[in-house]
């Protein structure tokens, strides 16, 4: 099942996107004011292709993995961690597909980082591993954008992730994906033509080699703290990151979901 939010003539809602999304696809409405993949419909639909795609969650946190794929940490100059490294973007980092990432003025360089993320259906704390699927609703895209010279400079993560807009999220959940084994892809176009144009390959790598899976990821943050209805966990970038600038277009697929795209702007001084 995709699961999804959309802004439509009508308002804002949650929804269930049935059908191909290159053509037919049809929206609708859940009667619920959130997710779960037990929903119960209003009767109002909406086709695809007449509504704008939001960030198909309202997380009340991201929680991130850093360093959970080997060869991104050695290509960030580190060795792998041998436990699990995880820190928060906020909230208001949080944008869906196809809107601007916006860099701030005098940050150089940003960095593009390719996730599959989980999004969580109930709240848990303390988790087992082995019964993480049972509070996961189901998995989308992340983008955790990364301003390198303030991470350098601030020896910690928070201002050089935490910008507005340097979590773009989408296009949606799927609830039915195996994240064990999934391609991951991302590509950066530049100029005007966005993904019309020639992308330049910058990430092609797959989950399966996650140094702390799914599981492991859920049962290591839900041991720190309360995961809630929303939250997203983004599991880790491949190798591959790269800078991103005014102009460019930021496309990450993923296998068995689809694919997130957004624009780069460069803020004014």
């Amino acid at each position: 099942m995709r699961l999804g939010r959309i802004a439509s003539p009508d308002g804002v809602a949650f929804v269930v996107i049935e059908g191909d999304p290159n053509s037919d696809a049809i929206c609708k409405e859940i009667a619920e004011q959130y997710l779960s993949r037990n929903p119960t419909f209003t009767g109002r639909t909406w086709p695809l292709a007449d509504v704008r795609l939001l960030a198909p969650v309202l997380a009340s946190k991201v929680i991130c993995m850093g360093k959970n794929y080997a060869a991104h940490a050695r290509e960030m100059g580190s060795e792998p961690p041998e436990d699990p490294v995880i820190f928060l973007k906020p909230n208001t980092a949080i944008v869906g597909p196809n809107v601007p990432i916006q860099l701030p003025a005098d940050a150089d360089p940003v960095h593009h980082e390719g996730e599959l993320a989980i999004v969580i259906e109930r709240p848990c704390k303390d988790v087992p591993a082995a019964k993480a699927k049972d509070y996961i609703l189901g998995y989308t895209i992340a983008n955790d954008v990364s301003a390198r010279d303030q991470q350098r400079k601030d020896g910690q993560w928070m201002r050089a992730k935490g910008h507005d807009t340097f979590c773009p999220v989408g296009p949606w959940i799927e609830t039915s994906v195996d994240p064990s084994d999934l391609d991951i892809r991302t590509e950066v176009f530049h100029g005007a033509a966005g993904t019309a144009g020639t992308g330049e390959k910058r990430q092609d790598s797959n989950t399966a080699l996650l140094l702390h899976d799914i599981g492991a990821i859920v049962e290591w943050a839900s041991a720190v703290m309360t995961l809630l209805p929303g939250d997203l966990i983004l599991t880790g970038t491949p190798e591959g990151v790269g800078p991103i600038e005014d102009g460019d277009t930021v496309s990450i697929t993923v296998e068995g979901i689809g694919t997130l795209s957004n624009p780069v702007v460069r803020k004014q001084k």
